[in-house]
């Protein structure tokens, strides 16, 4: 769908008018084996049960699997995907160099409209042929996903954009996430604090201050990425678009009374705002 050659329209204009991540347009293999991709799978499928296993529990885990590994590869592996054991660890409030890192501030609240709490987090995301990342946004009341994207690198250019187009028809009150440096980083926190919007980010290494994005991780794993294994960026887009669709406005959630995110969402929105936010999802009837 990209004219390289085109002579009115430059590439980053065709790529904002079909609403594609540039850094997308250049993916190509990151050059793993085929060995070190299996493991990788393996390993997002074990972190997903178990976020509390390090390196070393994952290389045991790995070998009682019958797999030939050593504690430098899976450290690498891990490294590469983004994942960390979850574990207590000392000066919790120390972030990245010249990074603000801002305080919790869900502990004891009581979440109970949409647009007060919304979450963040990346995933990595295992396809046939190599893996991408994935960030989404969600509204934490009612489990709408506001917004998402996908990049083949962990620079936070792909989470700003995320962030660009949840905050063009929404604001939150309070935005969650956790410590990485791609939602400390200026560009991140900046445009939140412009529109007015109180801060908040979880512990280092504690992934349940953040709950409820990684059971969407583990939602969409399983019942999506786990079962197609997209063998193409273009491919693994137009399936995620379907199936946020069905996430939001078909799929009914039993800790919201069986019904669907959209539902839930909703209702605390004039009818005009409905309208145009269905319209935007391109939710048909």
């Amino acid at each position: 769908m990209i004219d390289w050659d085109h002579k009115q329209l430059s590439i980053r204009r065709q790529c904002e008018l079909l609403g594609l991540n540039r850094s997308t347009l250049y993916y190509r293999g990151v050059g793993e084996s085929e060995e070190n991709l299996k493991l990788m799978r393996l390993i997002d499928e074990q972190y997903l049960q178990r976020p509390f296993y390090g390196s070393r529990k994952m290389t045991r885990w790995l070998i009682s699997k019958k797999h030939e590994v050593n504690r430098k590869r899976v450290q690498r592996l891990m490294r590469l995907m983004g994942l960390e054991a979850v574990y207590a660890k000392p000066k919790l409030s120390q972030g990245g160099a010249g990074h603000k890192v801002y305080p919790y501030l869900l502990r004891d609240l009581k979440i109970s409209r949409p647009d007060q709490v919304w979450a963040t987090d990346i995933t990595y995301v295992p396809m046939a042929c190599g893996f991408m990342y994935l960030t989404a946004i969600l509204d934490w009341h009612s489990r709408f996903v506001l917004s998402w994207q996908i990049s083949n690198s962990l620079e936070s250019s792909f989470c700003v954009e995320a962030l660009e187009e949840a905050l063009a028809w929404r604001r939150p009150e309070i935005f969650n996430s956790d410590q990485g440096v791609q939602f400390t980083s200026q560009a991140f926190t900046s445009r939140l604090e412009d529109c007015g919007v109180a801060i908040s980010m979880d512990g280092q290494g504690r992934v349940f201050d953040n709950i409820l994005v990684e059971r969407l991780w583990r939602t969409v794993k399983y019942e999506d990425l786990y079962l197609k294994d997209y063998e193409t960026v273009r491919l693994l887009r137009r399936g995620l678009e379907d199936y946020f669709r069905f996430y939001c406005f078909e799929r009914f959630h039993q800790s919201l009374d069986y019904r669907t995110p959209w539902d839930v969402y909703k209702e605390a929105l004039p009818r005009k705002e409905q309208r145009r936010i269905e319209k935007l999802k391109k939710l048909v009837d």
